[in-house]
């Protein structure tokens, strides 16, 4: 039996988890929700019960014996504090959780160089010194950091993804010294390592719990973002991923690192290479807006996407745009309005595809590789007239990704922690 490595995901409304061999080829993929644990998707019992069950689903198919390591991806920017067992102090504040105490975004603000992502009242430092305020707190923890804590006892160990926006310095891999300036305890933020690093391996509670064999490694995961990257099968420097969803997200590997916080964009640190990217708030949200999602689908199939509308469209849902372009009060774009629906909506496709083709553009402006091939994701990539559109605009190969599912990212990790630590 070839040896396998599990990578779980856990999101804002379920878990997931994927067995995968050596050769990213996938054996078993199992998921839970998390609402079948408990009405509460914040609740750090509920995470790990749809984990345990999510586990128990995907053993049921697989021989356990051949497991050799464990990744696990989760939220970014979602922090929790814990006493010196793992215990959690108090609720966890989400990834889109803001820190409303003026004290702590200036203390911040203050201190934090222009290009860090601790910026802002969402950022894990934020929250972090939120947190410290507590009695008792032994740390204060990432949501992967904790799940995987589950597994190896360790809750004192982060990865360099995870980190990020907790004001971690990827390029000097290490806590840089002005987050203590904003008044933040030092011995409250986890070790750092690389995403992919052996963390520890099992202990007796948990082999037991799902039957496996004390020596399986736990290996250091990532934000859910970047395991959905690395689960396309993207690799080297140029292959960009875009994520089609109710916005457009895009994501390159680069030999450099990449800073505009103007944009949005930061940069994770993947091995020798980095992940950079931006989100435009274009999207399937907007298409939704003028058409249902069975319409969207009968117009396609109308819609010849080798022709131009020779409509300029900017297709947003609302004022304000980040990225590519930075203007906070930028106009929609959407007229004039053809008579055909099928026109109106391939003009959109067109507008949002340009976005996409700039922002490829821009991120190569601000120091990225030139795009040599692009991966899709999302709802949005099922549609043939749309990536047909997109081929034509972006002018580069579109291969299919190996998978859309951020847990076989994380597989891939606890597969390289597995060949560093000798057990493949």
């Amino acid at each position: 039996m070839l040896p396998l490595a599990l990578g779980i995901d856990i999101g804002t409304s379920g878990s997931r988890a994927v067995a995968m061999r050596p050769d990213f080829s996938m054996v078993a993929r199992a998921a839970m929700p998390l609402e079948r644990f408990g009405a509460n998707g914040r609740d750090p019992a509920v995470w790990w019960a749809a984990v345990e069950a999510t586990l128990k689903e995907l053993f049921s198919r697989i021989d356990r014996a051949t497991v050799r390591a464990i990744a696990v991806d989760g939220t970014s920017g979602t922090l929790l504090p814990v006493d010196g067992v793992g215990r959690p102090l108090a609720e966890p504040l989400m990834y889109n959780d803001k820190v409303s105490d003026a004290a702590i975004l200036a203390a911040v603000a203050d201190v934090a160089p222009e290009a860090s992502a601790a910026h802002g009242p969402t950022s894990g430092l934020a929250k972090a010194l939120w947190f410290q305020r507590l009695p008792g707190v032994y740390a204060v923890l990432h949501q992967a950091d904790w799940i995987a804590g589950q597994f190896s006892g360790r809750f004192d160990v982060s990865d360099e993804n995870n980190s990020l926006k907790t004001g971690y310095d990827a390029e000097a891999h290490r806590w840089p010294e002005w987050i203590a300036a904003t008044g933040m305890r030092m011995e409250l933020l986890p070790t750092v390592v690389r995403p992919g690093a052996l963390t520890g391996r099992l202990t007796a509670a948990a082999a037991d719990l799902f039957g496996l064999p004390r020596d399986v490694a736990v290996v250091a995961g990532t934000t859910d973002g970047c395991a959905s990257f690395l689960a396309t099968g993207a690799a080297t420097a140029g292959d960009g991923v875009t994520a089609l969803g109710s916005s457009l997200t895009i994501k390159i590997l680069s030999d450099r690192p990449v800073s505009a916080p103007r944009y949005g964009i930061y940069s994770h640190r993947l091995g020798d290479v980095w992940l950079a990217g931006g989100a435009s708030n274009t999207g399937g949200k907007v298409l939704t807006q003028h058409f249902s999602l069975a319409r969207i689908v009968e117009l396609s199939a109308a819609i010849d996407p080798a022709t131009e509308t020779g409509l300029d469209y900017y297709p947003l849902g609302s004022a304000g745009e980040r990225f590519p372009v930075a203007e906070p009060t930028l106009q929609p774009r959407l007229l004039p309005r053809p008579e055909s629906d099928a026109d109106y909506l391939k003009a959109m496709l067109e507008g949002i595809a340009a976005i996409e083709a700039l922002g490829y553009q821009r991120l190569a402006e601000l120091g990225a590789p030139k795009l040599t091939s692009v991966r899709s994701v999302g709802g949005g990539s099922a549609n043939a007239a749309w990536t047909a559109i997109r081929q034509r605009k972006l002018g580069v190969d579109f291969p299919p990704p190996l998978s859309d599912e951020a847990a076989a990212g994380a597989a891939r990790l606890a597969l390289m922690g597995a060949k560093d630590a000798g057990l493949l």
